[in-house]
């Protein structure tokens, strides 16, 4: 697998990754975009704000990246960082098919993505991703599979990937709504002649959203690597927003909040990679001392408190405005 090449890095971050879900276009749901990207959100503005963000991220001894088909010109940029810096032979780059980005670079287009999981989709992104990635491209990944998602019983659509598998591919895929565990699960099940399909996972995690704790262990031990997304849920654990007790425990610490949220992600004996999802550098490095954080069994007590009910939780999530 591409990730055993994290197994090598010796950096205290190198089990902290990069997504540029935030930079790769001008609009997102994140909370705070307004003071992290200014009004330029120009299609050159963010691509100079991606490539300032992988360097200081790469500098910092972070080694995964994560982009999308609908993250608007994430891979784009991606692809023109890793060319302009061909000494960069070390690092796991990882994208997802699935969605199709349509807001057409505005921040409040009626609709910014449109999910369809056909193999036909597969095809054309799959070309898309290629045309951008080439080589370069590890990890493969579905994007946001649910319990009623034809990804996991298309059997021509499985064929299609376990090629691509066999072509030395990672193939992987990523989840998110109030049932992620049972997707995870159903997943898990899905074979290609007799041999698992997903190398894998990429799910929801955070100390307000815990419910997929328990299938992420069982995908771990089941030997995929599991990747953690959104653990900020989305800037709502980031300072100006979080809650008390995630605030005293940053204080104790003397870190940000931010660096506490994503720490208690990286606590977990599953956890393989934790994706920071900054718009900023300050951002980036408050985020990386996530690896530095030593939080006491009191400590984690209390931060255990603030996890929420899935269904309320993906609720709020989905009433987050696109900014």
């Amino acid at each position: 697998m591409p990730f055993a090449r994290l197994a090598t890095v010796t950096t205290p971050t190198s089990h902290l990754g990069l997504g540029l879900a935030a930079v790769g276009r001008p609009g997102y749901i994140n909370l705070g975009r307004e003071e992290d990207l200014g009004t330029d959100r120009s299609e050159a503005a963010l691509r100079t704000r991606a490539h300032e963000l992988l360097d200081a991220a790469y500098a910092q001894g972070v080694r995964y990246f994560d982009v999308a088909r609908s993250y608007g010109r994430s891979e784009e940029f991606l692809a023109e960082w890793l060319t302009a810096r061909p000494d960069v032979t070390d690092v796991v780059v990882g994208s997802k098919w699935g969605y199709t980005y349509t807001a057409g670079w505005s921040t409040d287009a009626e609709t910014h993505e449109v999910k369809d999981h056909s193999p036909q989709t597969y095809d054309r992104q799959r070309a898309e991703t290629a045309a951008l990635l080439g080589d370069r491209l590890d990890l493969y990944q579905i994007h946001s599979v649910t319990p009623d998602s034809p990804a996991l019983t298309d059997k021509e659509l499985h064929a299609r990937l376990a090629e691509a598998a066999a072509g030395g591919l990672t193939i992987g895929f990523s989840t998110s709504g109030p049932a992620q565990a049972d997707a995870i699960r159903a997943a898990l099940a899905v074979t290609v002649d007799g041999e698992p399909l997903f190398r894998t996972v990429q799910s929801t995690y955070n100390a307000l959203e815990t419910s997929a704790g328990p299938a992420l262990a069982e995908a771990h031990d089941a030997g995929l690597t599991v990747i953690v997304k959104e653990g900020m849920a989305n800037g709502r654990l980031a300072a100006p927003h979080a809650p008390d007790a995630l605030r005293t425990v940053a204080e104790e610490t003397g870190l940000g909040c931010d660096a506490v949220a994503l720490a208690v992600v990286l606590r977990r004996p599953w956890a393989g990679v934790v994706l920071s999802g900054a718009a900023t550098v300050a951002q980036l490095t408050s985020n990386l001392h996530a690896a530095v954080v030593d939080l006491d069994a009191d400590q984690l007590t209390r931060l255990a408190t603030l996890a929420e009910e899935p269904r309320a939780y993906w609720e709020r999530r989905g009433s987050l405005p696109w900014h």
